[in-house]
């Protein structure tokens, strides 16, 4: 992925029109807003420096667990092959699908869904994308990642967590970054906070 033409690309896109309700004069601000639901959209230079640490290339299968308003689904179809996105909430998949389509997008496949677990039907993935905070690194996410693939996730209780990059090799080690603390909304199913497993 060259990081110009994602930063190119991220000035271009139009986060207002990712958002309906009366947060939309907000969208210029680098803080994340509430969609409805309980969720939000992200904040603009996160969603961008998540992107970039992912790293897709344009012939990456993508996984994304939370299309939210699908501001992020955006970023990642633009620089990827296919994007298979899962998204609890029908009326978010709903919206965000009818957004990416009027957008012209045609690499994305969407499901309605607990995504905790991933996807495992058109697994194995060269990228994972996770947009809620899990309460461990779910197992299940790291299996369904190709060997030299990369997943990015928050992972840690409600208050605050870490930002992790996992890295998958060619001879299938795992190793996990820490890159920053951040705040999410929580990934709910088998890896949600009221699970007794942190």
């Amino acid at each position: 992925m060259n990081y110009d033409e994602l930063l190119a690309f991220f000035k271009k896109l139009d986060r207002s029109a990712f958002i309906d309700n009366e947060y939309k004069p907000y969208s210029g601000v680098d803080e994340a807003l509430p969609i409805g639901y309980g969720q939000t959209i992200s904040q603009p230079s996160l969603v961008v420096e998540m992107t970039r640490l992912l790293g897709p290339e344009k012939d990456s299968r993508v996984l994304e667990i939370g299309t939210g308003s699908g501001y992020q689904t955006a970023l990642l179809a633009e620089f990827s092959g296919q994007v298979f996105t899962v998204e609890r909430i029908q009326e978010l998949s709903v919206k965000a699908q009818d957004r990416l389509e009027e957008m012209g997008y045609k690499n994305i496949v969407f499901k309605v869904g607990d995504g905790s677990e991933g996807w495992e039907e058109n697994a194995p993935y060269d990228r994972i994308m996770v947009t809620a905070a899990a309460s461990e690194l779910p197992q299940e996410l790291i299996d369904q990642l190709k060997p030299g693939g990369r997943m990015v996730i928050p992972v840690g209780p409600p208050d605050m967590q870490e930002l992790v990059l996992v890295t998958k090799d060619m001879k299938d080690e795992v190793d996990s970054e820490v890159i920053e603390h951040v705040r999410f909304v929580e990934l709910h199913g088998k890896y949600g906070w009221r699970e007794p497993n942190f």
